[in-house]
Order: structure tokens, then C-alpha cells, then sequence
């Protein structure tokens, strides 16, 4: 016969992205069987092998009756995993390993991996907004304009790594031209000529670079962030701001609030979510949903 506590310990899969970041995952799997507390979980341990295998083993898990799903990767990893558990009793964790770890970084989840695993024994539960972009979600931050333009570059880039990035983003700044998205915002229709228009659950894209100071991921709004374009010899103060939390104070800067939008654009338009290149059709539909995810936090 089992005991009371064997019956009610709460199951947990780790979905693990092996490509992420560049931390080691081979300790992985010591560090959870030494640091979880075994009278509150037992668990399981999956590893990703390709992309959206992660939605699939999510997925998996919340129809096999799983309490807990933690993602062990980046900012791809942990959207790939929390759009299943949208509006679910499922409980979502984050130990996070990749390179940029934004919303970690937003909800201060440890960057080391015990203390992220300490986090999940004690599950303090949090709800949280999600964001809805036509039929995919996000979590923390999706883009149009410069932001989206690199990260459809880069995915075909070839060299990996944050210099490549940065060389990316030098060689095409001075050759990327604003465009004009026509916009409808909480129904009421505005056309705006910008740099990058950033949609943001989170304050920041990651490596704690923020690009919406004010978010807040709980207040029922989206914050549309716009950024005009500058000169290139102000690229290093606007760099500044972004990383000081003080975007607000630039000229070439603002935040709009709201609960819905909607993007027309004459052809295919070329997006991110959080980081990841993505392209709609003409129109492109994004919509809050208000405290849908239950996640651990500090």
C-alpha cells in the first residue's frame, strides 16, 4: 500500500533543450536528483531533439496528468513549453541555460541551476499575462522592424554566438530603413513610421537589455514600444538607456498601453517572438490575456 505522501507528491517533467545556451547539461541531471526535494516530487526528465518538440512533450505532459513542467533552456525553449500551458492548472518553471533568459531575468528566477531548482521546491505560484499573435502565443516579447529584420538574418547566418549578432546588427543598421505599419489600438487607428516596434509582456528583449522599462506582467495590458529611427552616432546613448532602464527618457521613444492591437502591412510581414524570425500574412492580430499562466517565481 502506498503512503498519504507517496500519493500526493506532485509530478514534474524537465523538458531540456540540449542546444541551448553554454552551460553544461551533462550535470544536469545530477544536480536535480541531488537538489529536489524528493518528499514533495518524483519527476522526469525528457530531452528536446528538434523545433516545437518541446510543445509536443508539453503538451504530452499536461494529458498525462503532470503537475509541474519546468523548461531547461532559453527564451525559444521556455515559449515553445508555456504556450500549452495557457489557461491550465499546470504549473510552469523555468531553469534557465540559454543566452539571453529574459523572462527569467524579468521575474528574477536564478541563473544558477540549484538555485532554480530551490525555487521549485518551495513553488511559490504567480500569475501571469500571456499574449496572443493570431493563432501562436508569447510570453514575453515579439517585434516588427529592426529587432525582427536581424533575427531572420541570423537565423540563416551561420556563425552562432553574441559576436556574430553584434556584427549582424552593425553591418545592417546604417542600411535598414523605417517602415509604416498601420495599426488599430484598442479600436482606435493609427499609422506609425518606426525603427522597431516592440509588443512586450516583459520589460526586456534579454541580457538585460529593456526595451519596456514600465511593463508589468500581471497588469492586464500590453506595452507597444516605439523606436524611431536615429542616427547611428546615437546608437550608443539609446544602448545606454535601454541597459539603465531609461528608454523612457528618449526622444526617439514611446509606450503605448492596451489590451489589443492590430497590424496592417501591403505584403508577408517579417516578425520575432521572443527572438525567434516568423512571418505572418498581411494582417497580424495580437491580444492580452490576463493572469493565464501559473509560474514560479521568488
Amino acid at each position: 500500500m502506498k503512503s498519504q505522501n507517496m500519493i500526493t507528491k506532485k509530478k514534474i517533467r524537465f523538458i531540456v533543450n540540449p542546444i541551448s545556451g553554454n552551460k553544461k547539461k551533462t550535470d544536469i541531471e545530477h544536480i536535480i536528483e541531488k537538489v529536489l526535494d524528493h518528499n514533495k516530487f518524483t519527476y522526469e526528465i525528457k530531452y528536446t531533439t528538434h523545433r516545437f518538440h518541446a510543445t509536443e512533450l508539453a503538451q504530452n505532459a499536461v494529458n498525462e496528468g503532470f503537475n509541474i513542467i519546468v523548461a531547461i533552456g532559453g527564451d525559444g525553449t521556455v515559449n515553445e513549453i508555456s504556450r500549452e500551458l495557457i489557461n491550465t492548472e499546470v504549473l510552469f518553471a523555468i531553469i534557465p541555460i540559454g543566452s539571453g533568459n529574459g523572462l527569467a531575468r524579468f521575474l528574477k528566477i536564478p541563473l544558477k541551476i540549484k538555485q532554480a531548482i530551490k525555487l521549485i521546491n518551495h513553488c511559490n505560484r504567480f500569475k501571469m499575462d500571456t499574449i496572443q499573435i493570431n493563432d501562436d502565443y508569447f510570453v514575453n516579447m515579439a517585434g516588427v522592424g529592426f529587432d525582427a529584420h536581424i533575427a531572420h538574418l541570423f537565423a540563416n547566418y551561420g556563425k552562432r554566438g553574441l559576436q556574430s549578432y553584434v556584427k549582424l546588427i552593425f553591418k545592417e543598421f546604417s542600411r535598414y530603413k523605417n517602415e509604416t505599419y498601420q495599426l488599430i489600438i484598442d479600436n482606435k487607428p493609427i499609422n506609425i513610421n518606426a525603427f522597431l516596434i516592440s509588443f512586450a509582456n516583459s520589460s526586456q528583449f534579454g541580457n538585460n537589455a529593456h526595451i519596456a522599462p514600465l511593463a508589468q506582467i500581471n497588469d492586464g495590458l500590453i506595452d507597444i514600444c516605439i523606436l524611431k529611427k536615429f542616427v547611428w552616432w546615437k546608437a550608443i546613448f539609446i544602448v545606454i538607456l535601454m541597459y539603465s532602464k531609461s528608454l523612457a527618457k528618449s526622444k526617439y521613444y514611446e509606450v503605448i498601453k492596451a489590451k489589443e492591437l492590430e497590424i496592417t502591412y501591403p505584403e508577408n510581414l517579417q516578425m520575432h517572438i521572443d527572438g525567434d524570425p516568423i512571418t505572418f500574412s498581411s494582417i497580424v492580430k495580437i491580444k492580452l490575456h490576463p493572469q493565464s499562466l501559473h509560474i514560479i517565481i521568488p
